[in-house]
């Protein structure tokens, strides 16, 4: 949406209460000899090719706190998406810890006992308007570590110009979206045969190939793991599942090359008219706006008929490490972006979704393209992001993935071992 970003006002209330949390004296070396705190923050970039980073939001909220708190200093850090876990994991090796961080898992920060139970740097009050399953998703063994922040859901988005080109059923104004595999390579040959560049979009790349492959798998009947978190990546199903997506590949269906591309410039080929059909998410509303395309929105197709659709369920998250000692200064700044106007506003500008009740409401009436979304997040699956071994496997999904569409047993043999490995 791109509206111009704002400083929140903060309330006497909300300075009173921040500034009685951190009242008392403080540890570590952010503590000056006059009394106040620093403490640093890491936050992830959700701008797009560069377009509205989300340093000037948290510019606004740091200062709109810092007004509310002028004992608490928020040293702000904000870095590309596509490197902050990579820079994250550096800081930690040299302990060079953060005091907060907003973006990647926080399963094995946790397991090493570097952070704050959700209960050491959030109000009750706040936990108990986070949505259940987000907040659940964040425990590891019984105790939050992760907070989420922001989430969000997936559906099979369809350029409706692209779909009548290429003589596939509509209804009314929305394309017959389809329901099994079997659809979408009979789909996706009628748009190669209408000359569409990419009839299916399949984001192997970096970026984020470890969702992408977990919505074809889950389809599928697979996934990473099982009810009882046991590492199922080798499955029959999920070797099954690249072994067709390979099998599309092979045909011209999709990109040349899916294991190079990344999920932004997909998306981007999107926007431009290039792609027929893809998994999408609720960032790409704007281009889709902006570019006055009409699409539609549908749950994920099945691998066979009368499957139940799955759908993904992607959750960010802030939590607070303990080597600094700033838990009554990491309580405060939480609490406050945590408020539901600075939640909506985060939410709003980069069509995301809320974590908590509140603002989930609020976002509803503010921005009705987003209820689909909002509507699927309850029953959607998340990727294991609590075991401690998620970083590990996570990582090389990213960079080993796309080499399963031409070796799918041997490729996900490999991960397998990798996340047996981790685990240990």
């Amino acid at each position: 949406m791109n509206k111009r970003l704002w400083i929140a006002t903060a309330t006497a209330a909300t300075a009173a209460l921040a500034l009685t949390a951190c009242g008392g004296s403080s540890s570590g070396s952010g503590s000056s000899a006059d009394g106040t705190t620093t403490i640093k923050f890491v936050a992830a970039d959700y701008g797009s090719n560069g377009q509205n980073p989300s340093q000037a939001y948290w510019d606004g909220v740091v200062q709109a706190f810092e007004q509310a708190n002028p004992k608490v200093k928020v040293d702000l850090q904000v870095i590309n998406w596509n490197d902050i876990s990579a820079k994250l994991a550096t800081m930690v090796q040299n302990k060079q810890y953060p005091d907060v961080v907003e973006g990647p898992g926080y399963a094995s920060f946790a397991q090493n006992g570097l952070l704050y139970g959700a209960n050491d740097v959030l109000d009750a009050s706040v936990q108990s308007d986070l949505v259940p399953a987000l907040a659940k998703a964040g425990q590891q063994n019984g105790t939050a570590y992760g907070i989420p922040f922001v989430s969000s859901s997936r559906a099979f988005l369809i350029n409706n110009a692209l779909w009548q080109k290429a003589g596939l059923p509509m209804s009314g104004s929305q394309a017959v979206a389809p329901k099994t595999w079997a659809e979408v390579e009979t789909d996706a040959k009628a748009l190669k045969a209408a000359g569409v560049q990419v009839p299916l979009g399949l984001p192997l790349g970096s970026e984020e190939a470890q969702a992408e492959s977990f919505m074809w798998e889950m389809n599928n009947g697979g996934g990473y793991t099982d009810a009882a978190g046991k590492w199922t990546v080798n499955a029959p199903a999920n070797v099954a599942t690249f072994q067709q997506l390979g099998k599309w590949v092979d045909a011209g269906l999709t990109e040349k090359d899916p294991g190079s591309v990344k999920r932004t410039d997909l998306y981007a080929d999107f926007a431009s008219g290039k792609v027929g059909m893809l998994n999408g998410m609720p960032t790409q509303l704007d281009d889709i706006k902006k570019n006055n395309l009409q699409v539609t929105w549908a749950a994920l197709p099945t691998a066979q008929a009368g499957g139940t659709p799955q759908t993904l369920g992607v959750g960010d998250w802030i939590y607070g490490f303990k080597p600094g000692g700033h838990a009554a200064q990491i309580k405060a700044f939480l609490n406050f972006a945590f408020q539901k106007d600075n939640q909506v506003k985060f939410d709003e500008e980069y069509n995301l979704l809320p974590v908590t009740k509140s603002a989930i409401t609020q976002v509803q009436t503010d921005v009705p393209a987003l209820v689909p979304f909002l509507n699927a997040l309850p029953a959607a699956q998340f990727v294991p992001v609590a075991n401690p071994a998620w970083d590990t496997v996570n990582a090389q999904v990213k960079t080993q993935i796309g080499g399963a569409l031409k070796d799918p047993q041997g490729v996900l043999d490999t991960l397998q071992k990798a996340a047996a490995t981790a685990g240990q």
